[in-house]
């Protein structure tokens, strides 16, 4: 008997599509589903998510694993939800998370509405997480978990998720793809790049969608955090924070880029302790389950590879948090995820809008 319908978002990798197997082979109902997001063409090279030869690839497996696969045409929704705010965002001097955002408001949305329309009660997906009790939680591999992307999507949604290869690492997952037959996509390397930007240069968007002389690519200068202009550079779009690659030399200790100040198109460099902060506030705010008092112990996760801290919420106004540091955290950066978790559960997350550098004082 079977245990339901479940729609399942298969992008070509083996991931998504050891995912779909496990379905199959648990009993469920699988339909198969591959999200047409943004950059097709003869100039992508054949990767996850982002060529024609993944859906392809996709539809192959559908076909070994006798289930149906169809194609969502969401190239509207991903250039205005996730490319526009992309280029938005690095012009205004800040490091964006595109997944974050497709996650947010383009994938897990239009897979819920279109699992709703095939009368589907599950939707799958091959991230490296899990959902335990209704609620969010990392993967077991620690070094594949995804949840740091997934902090957007709604508290709803993940009550109706099914994430079958969160429960194992990767190695697992090829290793099933192999035993049933998946050849096609068992060693598929991974994709590391963002989809729409496969050669590694956002800056080509960003003149794409602004033009070259856009403020965002312009000559402006590097400065010290006391004033003193030490250097030019090309556009300070090409800078994040924590970033020493194209700095000049010839100081005493490393430099880094510790502030990017779009009204003066100027890119502020430092050593390692003007990196340092011991608060963050963060907007947009997404729980995922119900919010935490003010004076809360968290985990809090400001970078995908970064180590958990410990934190204290010491504010909430509205969809704006700000947290205290328990240790200085380096490379605070606008525009980058911050994900609260309590253990492994996923408490929710939010967009970094600012780093202080003094330690914050407990709300009233």
């Amino acid at each position: 008997m079977s245990k339901g319908r479940v729609l399942v978002a298969m992008s070509g990798g083996v991931d998504s599509s050891v995912a779909a197997a496990l379905l199959v082979e648990q009993g469920y109902d699988v339909v198969g589903v591959t999200m047409k997001l943004f950059c097709y063409g003869d100039d992508v090279p054949d990767r996850p998510c982002c060529s024609l030869d993944s859906i392809n690839d996709a539809r192959r497996v559908c076909v070994q694993l006798g289930v149906p696969h169809y194609v969502l045409n969401l190239e509207s929704a991903f250039g205005r939800d996730v490319v526009d705010d992309f280029v938005s965002e690095y012009s205004r001097g800040r490091t964006p998370i595109p997944c974050v955002r497709c996650n947010t408001f383009t994938k897990f949305r239009d897979l819920l509405r279109t699992a709703d329309n095939v009368d589907a009660q599950w939707i799958a997906t091959g991230h490296y997480a899990r959902v335990i009790d209704g609620e969010l939680a990392r993967g077991v591999d620690r070094s594949k978990d995804q949840t740091y992307f997934l902090w957007g999507i709604d508290r709803a949604v993940v009550r109706r998720m099914l994430l079958p290869v969160g429960h194992q690492t990767k190695a697992e997952t090829r290793a099933v793809a192999h035993r049933i037959g998946l050849e096609v996509v068992a060693e598929k390397v991974e994709s590391q790049d963002i989809c729409f930007v496969p050669d590694g240069d956002h800056t080509k968007i960003i003149r794409q969608r602004l033009g070259a002389d856009a403020p965002a690519l312009a000559r402006g200068p590097l400065v010290l955090s006391d004033g003193r202009t030490v250097g030019v550079h090309d556009g300070y779009a090409r800078f994040t924070i924590g970033q020493r690659r194209g700095l000049p030399g010839g100081f005493a200790e490393p430099m880094y880029v510790v502030d990017i100040r779009p009204a003066e198109r100027a890119v502020v460099i430092g050593p390692r302790d003007e990196l340092l902060g011991r608060g963050v506030v963060a907007r947009g705010v997404n729980w995922l389950v119900d919010a935490p008092a003010v004076g809360a112990r968290v985990d809090v996760q400001v970078r995908h590879r970064a180590r958990p801290a410990r934190a204290e919420l010491v504010r909430v106004d509205g969809d704006e948090i700000e947290l205290a540091l328990d240790e200085p955290v380096a490379a605070i950066t606008p525009g980058q995820s911050l994900v609260l978790y309590d253990g492994d559960r996923v408490l929710g997350g939010g967009i970094i809008e600012a780093a202080r550098r003094g330690l914050p004082v407990l709300a009233a």
